[in-house]
């Protein structure tokens, strides 16, 4: 008899690669239960519906990329306000990392959770709502603590425009490498996150500055 867990972690994981190659229309339960080596009432015992299995691929990854960051949110601030690359490294690294884990279906999930992210449809707002949104608040208070004069409009922008840039470049698609004649290598993932968390640390800090000067133009 085939273990319940590894029966189950096998058809997550084949609905993770459907729902990413065909998106949430186009995936079938059949062909999710053909990839999984399953049969349809076993994906009916684990999961109610079809919208269930999609919450339930998206949580296991979501669930564990902010655990961890949570994990270094707790410790950089135990030790008092963290400077902005580490706060930033610390949201950013966990997201790049998943992306570039094959062993956790990285590609996959990278482009499953880029194109939700893009949607606006009512199920991948629900997602974003459950999913994502505690993290987001609790990352945006956190850049305020780093950064004061950043005020809450720069602050969600500044998140926004971080977390874009890193789900850009979470899968390891060979596109830097061909652009740059072999100079970037989008599979190295330290290079990949120090670079990303340079360049967002720089885009934040002008979003801070441009705060500044707004609200010093409307004190005159």
């Amino acid at each position: 008899m085939r273990n319940p867990q590894k029966a189950r972690e096998s058809i997550l994981d084949a609905a993770e690669r459907a729902f990413a190659e065909f998106g949430y229309g186009g995936a079938s339960i059949r062909g999710i239960a053909r990839d999984a080596d399953v049969n349809q009432a076993m994906i009916h015992y684990y999961f109610q519906n079809k919208d269930q299995l999609f919450d339930e691929v998206i949580d296991r990854r979501a669930g564990a990329v902010n655990a961890q960051r949570n994990d270094a949110l707790d410790r950089l601030f135990a030790e008092g306000v963290p400077t902005l690359e580490e706060l930033m490294e610390a949201l950013l690294r966990p997201t790049i990392e998943m992306g570039h884990d094959e062993s956790r279906g990285g590609s996959a999930y990278a482009r499953l959770v880029v194109s939700f992210s893009n949607s606006a449809d009512e199920r991948s707002r629900n997602m974003a709502i459950e999913h994502y949104d505690p993290i987001a608040r609790r990352s945006i208070a956190a850049m305020r603590q780093v950064l004061p004069e950043l005020d809450t409009a720069a602050a969600v922008r500044a998140y926004l425009f971080s977390i874009s840039v890193a789900l850009s470049v979470m899968a390891r698609t060979g596109r830097a490498a061909r652009l740059s004649g072999g100079l970037c290598n989008d599979s190295d993932t330290e290079e990949t996150v120090s670079t990303t968390v340079a360049f967002s640390c720089a885009g934040i800090r002008a979003l801070a500055k441009q705060a500044v000067n707004q609200f010093d133009e409307n004190v005159e």
